[in-house]
């Protein structure tokens, strides 16, 4: 049974179909990509999957169970979070602290205080800002504030993470440093992920399985070498260069 199972979501916003009868599916300790050009529902099914939009048809399972519909939290509660495109930390909070408040109130909330400081003290530690915890939030460089986004989700437990762009905006050492730590939380963590990226040649290392949108329409799914050979994706995505 798939970790996460997506079967025919549609999302509309008036006359705009979003998602167009989109499946895919996710298994444990995999990293799925997902690519297409800016409006192409991206956002929008993270969104429908995390639980921020309900979707007009379709299904969405975590675990076997339905989540379409519940509420981010709940959803988080199962294993399950995610990261923004657009950062927000807590600005007037230290890394730390804005760590912290997801340890608390994150993947099987209610913990003690010893408990979420340890959380929240190892997932700063992994994504490599332990020598800025006490930092403002606000005050952080853009690569400290994406790295920052997946600290919060690291600290509230979940085994599910779902990164926006995470590598958007940095620079090229800055992005290997990204893309190593992701690896890392696979192989020795045993995360499970599911990526949207437009850091094409990340995404290509990073992915067992690249699902491809166009204008709300899943138009292609499998792996790399041959998601970077497909003449369909080729012609939407690249305008056919080859």
């Amino acid at each position: 049974m798939s970790l996460l199972k997506v079967d025919g979501v549609t999302k509309r916003f008036g006359g705009v179909t979003a998602l167009d009868n989109v499946s895919l599916t996710v298994d444990s300790g995999e990293v799925v990509g997902v690519m297409g050009a800016n409006g192409a529902g991206k956002t929008t099914l993270f969104a429908v999957i995390a639980g921020h939009l309900r979707p007009d048809a379709g299904a969405v399972q975590l675990r076997g169970r339905s989540i379409a519909g519940m509420p981010p939290h709940d959803i988080c509660g199962l294993g399950l979070t995610r990261t923004f495109q657009i950062v927000r930390p807590f600005a007037g909070l230290t890394v730390h602290e804005n760590a912290l408040v997801a340890a608390f109130y994150g993947f099987n909330g209610g913990r003690s205080r010893k408990v979420a400081e340890r959380m929240a003290r190892d997932a700063v530690e992994i994504v490599g800002l332990a020598e800025r915890r006490h930092q403002l939030g606000g005050t952080l460089t853009l690569s400290g504030q994406k790295r920052l986004e997946v600290a919060r989700a690291l600290a509230t437990g979940a085994d599910f993470l779902m990164l926006d762009e995470v590598m958007a905006g940095l620079t090229p050492t800055e992005v290997e440093e990204v893309l190593t730590m992701i690896l890392r939380l696979r192989d020795e963590h045993g995360l499970t992920f599911l990526i949207i990226e437009h850091v094409m040649k990340a995404l290509m290392r990073l992915s067992n399985r690249i699902v491809v949108l166009h204008h709300g329409k899943q138009i292609a799914v499998g792996a790399p070498d041959l998601i970077a050979c497909d003449q369909h994706v080729l012609d939407v995505y690249y305008g056919g260069a080859a």
